[in-house]
């Protein structure tokens, strides 16, 4: 089967998951308005081209929180990859070692981050983590991945309850019983009540607060970038509680549904962190000139969720590879065709800004 874009590893995802592990990918909250507008802010915008650029010499190469990645392409921290495929996390770790770009490994892992570690040591890791009742859950969880090197913590801040997900309700969708949250393997020994998602009920805090990652920056000298912020007052306070970045994030639209799209969000947030901390963009994407607009309206990085669940769906290691391949290429192209040679030349002129 010849798979040419994101969209072809899509179909052939839904074709080839069983019913209730595919919805449990693709859903969103309530009515998935938010889900689908993170696809559409994207058509909404419109480019400039410029001509005549001499663009025979094309230089992709970027760097997130000062590390170096071939394209400002990542991966993003989702759950149950071994519900795709049987080495989950190991083979999306492997793709993007491959490649030379970043991977968020998630707190929701089928694979532990000693596994993923050795899956690919010398790939640029950092981990996603959630704040939770027990402290010191968080805690062990951050000493694991400073001792394994991963360079930095992404805290997701937009669960204080999870949202609304009807097709799950409807699925009664459970983790299948030879898979487990591996990160959390032998903590929640002999519980029986019921759970989230693999994990007890009530074991997020919803007390959670800006002081929270004045705690968070006391246990670690790892940076810290906040997921989830989509307004210029969150991304301002960011700024004042000293965290390294921000990742506009609506969850995939998976969490509060009608609100922002993330790329609707971003030039906000853009103009009142005036550079003062790095920041980067998840939801939507899904061809090379979404990236492209994405980098044009100020994001360091974009972050990619569901897609690669559909290249581990294809093939493993060699999907999660074509979906960034991909991807990469036709990033390159939209650039070469809007006259930009390098990262530094994307920028908002690219934007037609009536279009916003």
């Amino acid at each position: 089967m010849s798979l040419i874009c994101l969209a072809d590893f899509e179909a052939y995802a839904k074709e080839n998951l069983p019913k209730a592990t595919w919805e449990y990918y693709a859903a969103g909250a309530d009515e998935c308005y938010t889900r689908d507008d993170n696809l559409q802010g994207f058509r909404r915008i419109r480019l400039r081209p410029r001509m005549l650029r001499d663009v025979s010499v094309m230089d992709t190469k970027t760097t997130v929180l000062g590390e170096d990645i071939s394209c400002p392409i990542a991966i993003a921290p989702t759950a149950f990859h071994c519900l795709a495929w049987s080495d989950g996390e190991m083979s999306t770790a492997r793709a993007a070692e491959a490649l030379k770009l970043l991977y968020v490994a998630s707190t929701y892992a089928t694979c532990s981050v000693e596994e993923i570690s050795q899956a690919a040591p010398e790939g640029l890791r950092w981990f996603q983590l959630y704040v939770y009742r027990e402290r010191k859950l968080s805690e062990r969880l951050i000493r694991r991945v400073e001792a394994l090197g991963f360079k930095a913590l992404v805290l997701t801040v937009d669960v204080p309850y999870t949202g609304k997900r009807r097709t799950d309700i409807r699925n009664n969708f459970q983790l299948p019983p030879h898979l487990k949250v591996k990160n959390f393997e032998g903590v929640f020994e002999g519980h029986s009540g019921p759970d989230n998602y693999g994990v007890p009920l009530n074991t997020l805090d919803p007390s959670v607060s800006w002081k929270d990652i004045c705690w968070l920056r006391s246990v670690t000298n790892l940076p810290i970038v906040i997921k989830g912020i989509l307004t210029k007052e969150d991304a301002e306070l960011a700024v004042v509680y000293g965290v390294q970045g921000i990742i506009v994030s609506n969850h995939g639209g998976r969490q509060l549904d009608g609100e922002l799209a993330t790329i609707d969000a971003l030039s906000e947030i853009v103009e009142v962190v005036q550079g003062r901390i790095e920041v980067y963009l998840d939801g939507g994407i899904r061809t090379g000139s979404d990236v492209l607009k994405a980098i044009a309206l100020g994001a360091k990085c974009v972050f990619l969720g569901r897609p690669i669940v559909w290249g581990l769906t294809y093939k493993g290691e060699e999907g999660v590879k074509g979906i960034l391949q991909i991807l990469t290429d036709e990033f390159r192209l939209s650039m070469a065709l809007s006259g930009c040679r390098n990262i530094s030349e994307v920028n908002r002129n690219l934007i037609h800004v009536a279009k916003l």
